[in-house]
């Protein structure tokens, strides 16, 4: 199990050491694919705790597993201090699920999908609807409330599907992927809306390859890749070392191939990645001076589209903890017309 002194501390809302999920040595195997590897963690009651890692790294699976959808080969599962491992479903009480997919019914309206999963939990008539009106105002539905859910926006139905999960006004609330696939401004409504649903309380385990959303949102990351967590920090801890970096971004109009060696040799104080076939990434530990560089590429054919330098984010430390570039996640979130 990876431990940090950050995982020692209390929750954001000043519960100590009360645990609202505690997982040790998960693991799940897919036929010869071995899904999840040892997998260990703990989140605190209140927070908002962040799964982040590439597609097929694993995130899914574990929260499948931590939800009663899967059963885990080995390991432990204690939600809201009930042990899950041979009673997957024990705390379903305390859970709200958003599965990374809708689990809605498409011929039903807004309003009755969210009545039907009120009646699962064993609310009355009268309680599901004032709940089912209440959330469809919080999450700017009410208007779309009679429409039948197959005849909504991506957006509208990752919202609905939110709503429904917290139908029950759960403690503990899984989001797998919540803005996967939607536009930017659908994107920034459900972050302001999980944000919120956190500050009053809620403790929220977030799966995502969305690196800048675990940075606004989340409190304490862990990385996982391949099925196995490679690192457990506060954002705060996890960008500290790369605070002091200077960074420069260039973006180029053609190809850059074989740049990188010969930039390499003419600054041999700088240090050059090539994320892209027509970006050069540029770090140092002093200030860089970009004329020169700039200069350079010009004379060597390069087109220099734009040249900035930019702050060292969460997205640095995701690279250099897992080796995976950032423009690989970049390239996933286009690939699933992620906002």
């Amino acid at each position: 199990m990876v431990s940090t002194e950050a995982n020692k501390k209390g929750s954001n809302n000043g519960v100590e050491n009360r645990l609202a999920i505690d997982v040790r040595g998960l693991a799940k195997r897919f036929g010869e694919v071995q899904a999840v590897a040892g997998v260990g963690f703990e989140v605190f009651s209140g927070e908002l705790f962040g799964f982040l890692g590439p597609n097929g790294a694993g995130k899914t699976t574990t929260i499948k597993m931590l939800t009663g959808l899967a059963r885990p080969d080995a390991g432990s599962i204690r939600i809201g201090g009930i042990d899950c491992t041979d009673k997957p479903r024990a705390a379903q009480h305390l859970i709200g699920v958003v599965p990374d997919e809708s689990n809605l019914y498409p011929e039903l309206s807004g309003f009755d999908n969210l009545c039907f999963c009120a009646a699962l939990y064993g609310q009355g008539k009268a309680e599901r609807q004032t709940r089912a009106h209440e959330l469809l105002e919080v999450f700017g539905l009410t208007q779309a409330a009679e429409r039948k859910f197959g005849s909504y926006s991506k957006g509208m139905k990752r919202k609905l599907t939110i709503a429904a999960g917290i139908t029950h006004n759960p403690p503990i609330l899984f989001l797998d992927e919540p803005t996967t696939g939607i536009d930017v401004a659908s994107a920034r409504q459900l972050r302001q809306l999980v944000a919120g649903l956190n500050r009053t309380g809620t403790t929220i385990f977030l799966t995502t390859h969305y690196i800048e959303e675990a940075e606004r949102l989340c409190k304490r990351i862990a990385f996982i890749v391949s099925g196995r967590i490679v690192r457990i920090d506060t954002v705060e801890h996890l960008i500290q070392p790369v605070q002091a970096k200077h960074v420069v971004r260039i973006a180029c109009a053609n190809s850059l191939k074989e740049i990188q060696g010969k930039l390499s040799e003419s600054f041999p104080d700088l240090d050059f990645t090539v994320p892209g076939h027509d970006l050069i990434r540029v770090e140092a530990d002093a200030p860089i001076r970009v004329g020169p560089l700039v200069r350079f590429l010009e004379e060597e054919g390069v087109e220099v589209s734009e040249a900035r330098r930019i702050r060292p984010s969460l997205e640095d430390v995701f690279v250099s903890i897992t080796g995976i570039e950032a423009e690989a996640m970049h390239k996933e979130k286009e690939k699933m017309g992620g906002g």
